[in-house]
């Protein structure tokens, strides 16, 4: 369960997280739907992060100068969130794809924006779903109001 102080913070990076599957659904070329689907998924992540965070030192763990490796949310995600582990490592593989496209290299088909639209927007659903945030009503689920079938969560 998620605890009161972590829930907020969560459900800031899940509404952006829906922003930024809006801005992915919106979008115009294939490279602008990849990056921003992918930046989605990304917040989603650090949303189930935010909400699980313990910030805790063990009496066994070194204190000092000595700096930890940066590792990326997706490999937290693995550790913190188990269940997540399969869409961890699925958005992993993905991620020099995005950079591209955020760069605005067209490396991207439009079958794979749209399919990473749809894989991201499952990965927000079950995100929102694990913290519980469905059955509390702060999530609902619409259809999009444009020519495709998409459709998407809005925090409210």
């Amino acid at each position: 369960m998620v605890g009161k102080f972590t829930l907020r913070p969560a459900l800031g990076r899940l509404h952006c997280a829906q922003g930024s599957l809006q801005e992915a659904i919106a979008a115009h070329t294939p490279h602008e739907r990849y990056a921003a689907a992918h930046l989605g998924a990304l917040r989603a992540a650090a949303a189930v992060l935010a909400a699980r965070a313990q910030v805790a030192l063990s009496p066994d763990r070194p204190t000092g100068p000595r700096r930890q490796r940066i590792r990326s949310a997706w490999e937290v995600l693995t550790e913190v969130a188990p269940e997540f582990g399969e869409w961890a490592v699925f958005f992993a593989a993905g991620a020099q794809k995005r950079a591209s496209a955020q760069a605005g290299i067209p490396c991207v088909t439009s079958r794979e924006a749209d399919d990473l639209v749809r894989d991201s927007q499952r990965f927000i659903f079950e995100v929102g779903a694990s913290l519980d945030a469905l059955v509390q009503g702060r999530l609902s689920l619409e259809t999009c109001s444009s020519d495709s079938p998409s459709q998407f969560l809005r925090v409210s």
